[in-house]
């Protein structure tokens, strides 16, 4: 695995802070979209950053908004201009540009991310949704472009339909994957094992290695 190091990555008048790391012959790099409430730290993502490193992933775990902001919680918009200008800065990086990029969004995170995904279809190669917010996305789901899974815990109701209803408006790969007997937050034992495993599975698919 790659030694993980702090990144400051400009944004407009701000300065996110986050977290990368690059394995040796990386094949691809995640970005992880956290969801309210939630950081660069979220110990779920972290779990699902070091299974994708396992796979010769390299991740980047970074926070969407300052701690001024952390106030805000749907400005979809907002989050999705600061994954586009991370999505630029990865791709004028020495380390990171030649890398394809996906994204694995988590709750409003995920509605974030398939909105960049449509302003940067070139750049984008694949999503990953953890009990996100799909729906979010709106009229951007229909100009996605890169293959998107979409996971929910099988006891995650509402959440269930909100995914199934955004499925039937995306115009590309997807699929629904409902893992039995977890929550919204895949607490339950070995659910988060779960979701890291399908994660991997499709960012090995449609990240090939360069």
């Amino acid at each position: 695995m790659g030694e993980e190091r702090s990144v400051r990555v400009p944004a407009g008048a701000v300065t996110l802070e986050g977290t990368v790391s690059v394995p040796e012959a990386s094949r691809g790099i995640v970005v992880f979209a956290h969801g309210s409430g939630s950081s660069r730290m979220s110990p779920r993502n972290r779990h699902v950053a070091w299974t994708l490193q396992q796979a010769g992933l390299a991740t980047l775990l970074i926070d969407l908004l300052t701690a001024a902001e952390e106030v805000i919680r749907f400005d979809i918009e907002l989050l999705a201009r600061r994954l586009v200008g991370i999505t630029d800065w990865l791709g004028k990086t020495p380390d990171t540009r030649d890398l394809r990029l996906g994204y694995f969004g988590a709750s409003t995170g995920a509605g974030a991310a398939l909105v960049a995904a449509a302003e940067r279809p070139d750049a984008v190669g694949a999503i990953v949704s953890r009990g996100g917010r799909p729906d979010l996305a709106g009229p951007a789901l229909a100009r996605v472009r890169a293959p998107t899974l979409l996971i929910v815990g099988g006891h995650d109701y509402p959440v269930i339909k909100m995914n199934r209803d955004a499925l039937a408006q995306l115009r590309v790969e997807a699929q629904l994957e409902v893992v039995p007997g977890a929550g919204h937050l895949f607490e339950e034992p070995g659910k988060l094992e779960v979701v890291a495993g399908l994660a991997r599975q499709w960012f090995e698919r449609y990240l090939p290695p360069a």
